[in-house]
């Protein structure tokens, strides 16, 4: 591993209407205050016109200190009306993983995670089902079932709430589960549920 691996990164995921000097804006920010942008991902729903960014830069050398880049690059959000999130590279977050019957995608996540690939935690695995109990217990992983019925759906998923409120989950990834989430959970977790499929994983 290099040292410019090991460096620590801010990271920052915005979203916003879009407009024109978005993308100008923040990176002149950054480089404005001698930081090395190593990612940047951006897209454009232009259904929604809705603009989402992903963007990392090194910490070493950059002349804002950590505790106040949220404060000085909180004109910049105000002025495009973004929805911002900044996380450093030290701070791990915690997914919790909801799955049912089919475990292709759990043994993915699980060995991605595993190896280090994936930087995150993940204190528990929820499913509706008991089926692939045996896989979470293989990777250390605590394992929850919570049987939904059409009639039970909302108080399980209040069960389910709680659970991560408690585990200190934040964010959640749909491995194969074959439920709709309700705005129970939905509203709990805004912009914080990737649902992924056999094939690929959502840039966003």
């Amino acid at each position: 591993m290099t040292s410019k691996e090991q460096s620590e990164s801010a990271v920052l995921l915005i979203s916003c209407p879009d407009r024109k000097g978005i993308d100008a804006a923040v990176t002149r920010f950054i480089a404005e205050n001698d930081g090395n942008i190593i990612h940047l991902d951006q897209h454009v729903d232009f259904e929604r016109n809705w603009f989402f960014m992903r963007i990392e830069w090194e910490l070493e050398g950059f002349a804002i200190p950590r505790e106040r880049i949220g404060d000085r690059f909180r004109p910049i959000a105000e002025k495009f009306q973004m929805e911002w999130n900044l996380r450093f590279s030290s701070q791990v977050p915690r997914m919790a993983v909801f799955v049912s019957r089919l475990p292709h995608c759990l043994y993915d996540v699980l060995a991605r995670w595993k190896s280090g690939e994936w930087k995150v935690e993940i204190p528990l695995i929820i499913s509706n089902h008991p089926d692939l109990e045996a896989v979470a217990r293989s990777f250390g992983v605590p394992f929850h079932v919570f049987e939904i019925t059409p009639e039970n759906k909302e108080s399980q998923e209040r069960k389910q709430l709680e659970l991560l409120r408690r585990a200190e989950v934040d964010f959640i990834v749909l491995a194969r589960y074959m439920q709709i989430l309700s705005p129970v959970l939905v509203d709990a977790y805004p912009n914080r549920i990737i649902n992924i499929h056999h094939s690929f994983l959502p840039a966003f």
